[in-house]
């Protein structure tokens, strides 16, 4: 199975921008989908974003649209999260993952659907 590994987090101030990577190590045809979930302490994990590995298409979570953008480099498979315009309730701590179907409107937020997660990389939001 493909081994999604995730850096570029870390602390940043309200307002500002990071950039999040994730690169796909190991089997990369099991992956169709690709997403990033976040999770706060005794909070269920949530979708943030995803992308069809084949055809580009995005989907977002609706309090992160207009700030944030997936996109990936299918050559170096990496797929990446550009977090604009943060704010304190973006802290929480970032998940890659991989799953072997296509991404659909219905259920890309669905952490039952991927099959493959990263350790994660904090991203904290201070004032």
């Amino acid at each position: 199975q493909v081994q999604p590994v995730e850096s570029g987090g870390g602390p940043v101030q309200v307002g500002g921008s990071l950039r999040l990577s994730c690169e796909a190590v190991g089997y990369t045809y099991t992956m169709s989908c690709m997403a990033w979930f976040r999770q706060i302490p005794g909070e269920e994990r949530e979708g943030v974003a995803s992308i069809n590995v084949d055809n580009g298409e995005t989907y977002y979570v609706d309090s992160v649209k207009g700030r944030f953008t997936i996109s990936q480099d299918n050559a170096e498979n990496m797929v990446y999260l550009q977090m604009n315009s943060l704010k304190p309730e973006d802290t929480a701590m970032y998940y890659c993952a991989a799953a072997a179907g296509n991404c659909l409107a219905g259920d890309w937020a669905s952490k039952y659907m991927y099959h493959s997660w990263g350790q994660g990389t904090q991203v904290s939001v201070f004032s």
